[in-house]
C-alpha cells in the first residue's frame, strides 16, 4: 500500500470533511472517536454506555483499516472528569484483558466535549508486525 487511505466507519465519522482514520503502510492513525450509535449517530448520557460505544467504534475503524485492536500501540482518552476515570478503566480492561499486551493510554480532562458526550478517544496501530 503505497498511497495514504482514509477510512471511514458509521460511529466514527466527523462534520468535517476528516475521515475516521487514516492508514498509511502499516500505520493507521484516527481521528477522534466518540461513543456514538452508529446507526443513528446518537449519543446515550450513560457514561458506561459511551465508552461501550466507543470502544466498539474504534473495533470497528480497526476493521475497516484491515487491522484487530491488537494493533494498537497508543490510544489517548478525552474525559470530562478524571473521577469518571474507573468506568472508563473497566471498559479498557474489558477490551485489553493482559496486562502484559495493552497498548499505551495517555487519560486528559476536557471541556471542549459537548453534551452529552462525556468520552472520546483517538488511536495509534501498526498492522503487519510481529
Amino acid at each position: 500500500m503505497a498511497k495514504r487511505q482514509s477510512i471511514d466507519v458509521p460511529g466514527a465519522r466527523h462534520v468535517n470533511p476528516i475521515p475516521s482514520a487514516c492508514r498509511h503502510g502499516p500505520f493507521v492513525v484516527s481521528g477522534a472517536i466518540s461513543g456514538a450509535d452508529p446507526e443513528s449517530g446518537a449519543v446515550d448520557p450513560d457514561l458506561d454506555a459511551q465508552c461501550r460505544a466507543m470502544f466498539a467504534n474504534v473495533r470497528s475503524v480497526m476493521q475497516a483499516a484491515g487491522g484487530t485492536t491488537d494493533d494498537i500501540v497508543k490510544m489517548t482518552v478525552w474525559i470530562t472528569d478524571r473521577a469518571l476515570r474507573p468506568i472508563l478503566n473497566k471498559h479498557w480492561v474489558e477490551m485489553f484483558p493482559d496486562p502484559q499486551s495493552r497498548p499505551a493510554r495517555h487519560t486528559l480532562t476536557s471541556t471542549d466535549l459537548v453534551a452529552p458526550m462525556q468520552v472520546q478517544c483517538d488511536l495509534m496501530a501498526v498492522l503487519g508486525e510481529g
